[in-house]
């Protein structure tokens, strides 16, 4: 890792591709998502945030570090998996972890090597990936130690090889001190790569609300269960919603109108959906 290397970065996301990308598309940046082994998906970001475009002066270029830590909060928050990024530039390389609402951990190396970060924040890294306690916390915190023979690239890719014993396989290509434009190409490159590319909120809760009906909870959203749910609900709602003000009890009503409300929106909801779904020419 050189003075004059482009920055770049990667964005691990612990889960799989079709479960990361209505997610990704909040970023509304450009990236590549592909999957990186069992359980793991990899966003590969075009760079344009921390390349700028009128040079060394360019007052909008961000440090890589910045960008990637906005990055992988605003994913880990809007998901239940952690999200990894791993950044270099010609001076620094470092890995960012955020998980849930709770505060982002991150560590640092400089270009030689030499550890600039806290111990503790390796630890924190295996807790929160579920990594094993003893073997594995022991080699990440190995990489917190000074060694000559280790400048930031091998850094990296000794915490990547740590990772690779909870199921992380990058594709070939993607590697840590890659300028970003490389990174992107080589991604782009695969045929298990899709572009991320923002096409407004509409799509967004579209692609959101496909990923919901394709898990478990899909048949009571939407369909013939959805349909006698939501039927259920009007009939225990209305009756319980009369009795409710008939005895002035404020708690039954309420209880019913909700009931009610729910069996409406869910109706509502899935005739909408059909609609769609008609239009598009999809059976449902």
């Amino acid at each position: 890792m050189n003075a004059t290397s482009p920055a770049g970065a990667l964005l691990l996301c612990r889960a799989e591709p079709e479960t990361v990308r209505p997610v990704a598309h909040l970023l509304r940046e450009r990236m590549l998502l592909a999957p990186a082994g069992d359980g793991w998906s990899v966003l590969v970001p075009e760079g344009k945030p921390w390349q700028g475009g009128a040079g060394a002066g360019d007052t909008d270029v961000e440090p890589v570090d910045r960008v990637v830590a906005g990055w992988v909060t605003a994913l880990a928050v809007g998901s239940t998996w952690p999200v990894l990024a791993l950044w270099w530039d010609g001076d620094r390389a470092g890995c960012t972890l955020a998980s849930g609402f709770r505060r982002p951990v991150g560590y640092v190396w400089l270009a030689d090597g030499t550890p600039a970060g806290e111990d503790e924040a390796m630890r924190t890294f295996a807790e929160r990936l579920g990594l094993d306690p003893v073997p594995d916390v022991q080699s990440l915190e190995g990489l917190t130690r000074p060694d000559p023979d280790a400048d930031a690239r091998i850094r990296l890719r000794g915490l990547l090889a740590v990772l690779t014993r909870i199921g992380l396989v990058l594709p070939p290509g993607l590697d840590p001190d890659t300028p970003g434009d490389r990174l992107y190409a080589a991604a782009d490159d695969r045929p298990d790569a899709e572009p991320l590319v923002w096409t407004g909120w509409r799509e967004v809760v579209r692609a959101e609300l496909d990923a919901v009906e394709s898990s478990r909870l899909g048949p009571w959203m939407r369909g013939p269960r959805a349909r006698v749910l939501a039927g259920a609900q009007l009939a225990a709602g209305l009756p319980l919603a009369v009795w409710g003000l008939r005895r002035r009890g404020g708690g039954w009503a309420l209880a019913g109108v909700l009931l009610l409300a729910h069996g409406a929106l869910g109706l509502a909801y899935d005739r909408i959906r059909d609609a769609e779904d008609a239009e598009d020419g999809r059976d449902f």
